[in-house]
């Protein structure tokens, strides 16, 4: 009962530090504009760390660490995402996170036969919209997004992916 009561103190705690930093996102600077997104990087699906979407979750999500990278010229985080089903099917994505208004974009999504499709016209979506997946959301408040900003270095995301208590220091 002890740990049930302190996970969800963290829980609101997460919810709380980050979701109302998004609830309105904004033009926090109308000049913005997104830097040339880098080609995919290479990812290992045995260095994979989960991340947890949900308890009734079909897909269990992990992110390959080595592929986290911070833009610093347009503050945006770019990864790959493999979802993987309970019969081995993988889909695997890649990604970025605007922290500044809670938004998401898919770049590009890896084929069977391992070669990266580019999406066609990618576009940034709400990480809070009524989609099948919450990953991006999920990700964001794991360790990805410090509030509005990215957490701010890697080394530091991958630490609060790898254990989300730390953030209660």
């Amino acid at each position: 009962m002890k740990f049930k009561s302190g996970l969800i103190f963290f829980l609101a705690l997460m919810l709380g530090s980050t979701g109302p930093a998004w609830a309105q996102p904004t033009l926090d600077n109308p000049d913005w504009a997104e830097s040339e997104v880098p080609p995919p990087p290479a990812f290992d699906v045995n260095k994979l760390i989960p991340v947890d979407v949900s308890s009734n979750a079909s897909l269990i999500y992990g992110i390959d660490p080595a592929t986290i990278h911070i833009s610093t010229s347009d503050g945006l985080v770019r990864y790959v995402m493999v979802a993987s089903s309970a019969t081995g099917a993988r889909n695997v994505m890649y990604e970025g996170i605007r922290c500044s208004t809670g938004e998401f974009k898919t770049y590009a999504r890896y084929s069977p036969n391992g070669h990266w499709n580019p999406v066609a016209n990618p576009q940034w979506r709400s990480m809070f919209d009524n989609m099948p997946s919450k990953h991006a959301l999920r990700l964001a408040q794991a360790g990805i997004c410090d509030g509005r900003t990215p957490t701010p270095s890697v080394n530091a995301m991958i630490a609060r992916l790898k254990n989300p208590f730390s953030r209660l220091d």
